[in-house]
């Protein structure tokens, strides 16, 4: 019988093994940890060609359950969230589990009183207070699934995922703080919900007593809904392939794709590989720093850390405010013993000097975790060094938005360590390499596709309305594989070092963008005729985004024009996504058939133009030479 928890390598050996031979009896022994209201029939049954999963069938469960009620006798005193705000001359807040337990059944309550069911969408579009913790889990106690949007997109992405998952409610917050900024949230969805006839109403919480307006009948303010209600509130029984969540992540095409994850699969992974990649113990202190509105924020501050009865901290600010120290004073102010951030944020630290870490002691911490992106050697190493003091085991966890959680990690103070590789595959996990041709890579010091051959729990069920691109995205590529969009590396050991995408998505700071979503935002420039975007090496971002740009008749190419069509960037998407570099080109590398070859723009844009191949078939092979001079 699968260990829950593993505590050796002997423990992930044996794991591994049974996982592979017996793997329906692996994830039986590991969702019996769970508490279930009716155990399911079957474990499994799957085909990866429609696709179609299903795990556990009809078991019956309401993750809430499992993340708060199965606690209160034992750890009902215990802190579940720790909440620190943007400010620090502002209070922290800890809630015990009794505590989140009658947050969560109050707001499930109000959701009730204004008509939310089971079935039913929920957009969430608000900042990281504690408010948004207690509506993506009260959602999923009655059985309403919930959609989280980044509360820093714009007025048109959150409108095309408000349409697109049909939401009959929002809930929202006048304003938010992002470090020295407050910025406006409630006329954001104002603006998109002009578009969205489905909504009916609109639920605000104050955040930073600004005067809003209120629209009669339609919004309302979630204190004075609060005062009216009890903390007790049934959980609604759900099967376990009930949809739980969307999550909407960028693709090569340009509208966004809202990934589905289910009840049981979903629960069963998150809560095993939270507890055996950190390795947690009863009175750690834990800190992600993703945004919820991302599935690290999921999966890794909420449903993960309750699901295991954790301490879990909430961040709202930024790393640089009020100075580039807040992490460091943060883990040490809460005694963090667990910490898990982005490369990204790495990097930007890294700029700013050291003398910002030796300010603090950090000596609560045991355990380093990267998550969002490869991490680069120099960020691996400093990282390691100045805030783990070299004593702290650094997971570097590679997994996805449609895998719902780690799938390739070393284990804290289990696995070897190697900077910059992810590591093995966790037990339940079947990797492989292939070939252009679907075709298996095998032995070590070999470079491939990265694809999975097995299905696991907590994998995409479909994508929101639109089975058929699921299908297309991760099942059509090569026959009974998920393929990953990632190339990898198979070393020694059989330890993967993740490449990078092999598709047209650019990862900026761990956040995945679609060229063409982006190229879809610039063209709405009237000066703009085309454009075609890609990703170069960007030392704090990992990637940062070039456009190359072809204006219209009589239109400028100056950095007013540039200025304009960043804007154009920000209002169809946001500020996360606008471009680091425009370059205006009279045309572009195109085949006789007239596609782009972005790959020749990525080697331009990188700096590489030794190594174009050959351009004689282009439409216009003069061209290329035109863009490689005018390179920024």
């Amino acid at each position: 019988m699968a260990n829950f928890k593993i505590q050796n390598k002997a423990d992930y050996e044996q794991s591994f093994q049974e996982s592979v031979n017996q793997p329906e009896a692996f994830w039986n022994s590991i969702a019996d940890n769970y508490t279930w209201r009716k155990k399911w029939d079957k474990t499994l049954e799957w085909n990866f060609t429609d696709p179609d999963v299903k795990w556990f069938i009809n078991g019956k469960l309401n993750i809430t359950e499992n993340c708060l009620d199965r606690h209160l006798e034992q750890r009902g005193n215990k802190i579940a969230l720790i909440w620190e705000p943007n400010d620090p001359k502002e209070m922290s807040i800890r809630y015990t589990y009794r505590e989140l337990h009658s947050h969560v059944c109050r707001m499930a309550n109000v959701l009730k009183k204004l008509g939310v069911t089971k079935g039913d969408r929920v957009c969430i579009y608000l900042p990281m207070i504690p408010e948004l913790a207690f509506a993506v889990l009260a959602c999923a106690r009655l059985g309403a699934v919930h959609s989280v949007v980044f509360a820093g997109f714009s007025v048109n992405a959150l409108a095309d995922r408000i349409q697109d998952s049909g939401c009959k409610l929002v809930i929202t917050s006048d304003g938010l703080n992002r470090g020295a900024k407050q910025i406006p949230v409630k006329s954001v969805v104002d603006e998109a919900i002009a578009s969205c006839p489905l909504v009916e109403k609109v639920l605000v919480v104050n955040r930073l007593n600004w005067p809003i307006q209120m629209k009669d009948g339609r919004d309302i303010w979630y204190h004075e809904a609060l005062s009216h209600e009890g903390d007790s509130c049934q959980a609604t029984e759900m099967d376990s392939e009930d949809q739980l969540f969307i999550l909407y992540t960028s693709g090569s095409t340009g509208k966004p794709k809202g990934v589905v994850h289910t009840c049981g699969g979903y629960m069963v992974y998150v809560g095993y590989t939270f507890q055996n990649v950190f390795q947690y113990n009863e009175s750690d202190i834990y800190w992600c720093t993703a945004d919820i509105g991302w599935i690290t924020g999921h999966s890794y501050i909420l449903y993960g850390p309750l699901l295991q009865g954790a301490t879990t901290l909430m961040f709202e600010g930024v790393p640089t405010f009020p100075d580039p120290g807040r992490f460091w004073q943060v883990i040490d102010k809460h005694s963090v013993n667990s910490f898990y951030t982005a490369p990204t944020a790495i990097r930007s630290l890294m700029a700013s000097g050291v003398d910002h870490v030796l300010a603090y002691s950090l000596h609560s911490l045991k355990v380093l975790g990267s998550v969002g992106e490869p991490i680069n050697e120099e960020a691996w190493h400093w990282y390691h060094t100045h805030v783990g003091k070299g004593r702290c085991p650094l997971v570097d966890t590679w997994w996805q938005t449609e895998t719902g959680g780690i799938m390739i990690s070393a284990l804290a103070g289990i696995s070897d360590l190697k900077p910059a590789h992810a590591g093995l595959p966790l037990p339940g996990i079947q990797t492989l390499l292939v070939d252009n041709e679907g075709n298996e890579i095998t032995g070590e010091g070999v470079e491939g596709y990265l694809c999975i051959k097995f299905p696991w729990p907590s994998m995409i069920r479909t994508t929101y309305g639109d089975h058929e691109r699921c299908r297309q995205t991760y099942f059509s590529n090569y026959k009974n594989l998920y393929f990953t969009g990632d190339g990898a590396r198979r070393e020694e050991g059989g330890i993967y070092r993740i490449i990078g995408r092999v598709d047209d998505v650019i990862n900026v700071s761990g956040h995945r963008f679609g060229t063409a979503e982006i190229e879809n935002a610039i063209n709405q420039n009237k000066k703009v005729v085309e454009s075609a975007v890609v990703g170069f090496p960007h030392d704090i971002k990992g990637q940062g985004i070039y456009a190359y740009v072809i204006l219209g008749e009589g239109a400028s190419n100056d950095n007013h024009t540039r200025d304009e069509i960043v804007e154009s960037v920000v209002e169809y998407i946001g500020r996360i996504a606008k471009p680091d570099k425009i370059q205006f080109v009279s045309g572009l590398p195109k085949t006789r058939s007239g596609k782009i070859m972005r790959r020749i723009l990525r080697k331009i844009a990188e700096g590489d133009t030794s190594s174009l191949g050959d351009t004689s078939t282009l439409l216009d092979p003069l061209i290329v030479d035109e863009i490689a001079n005018g390179r920024l």
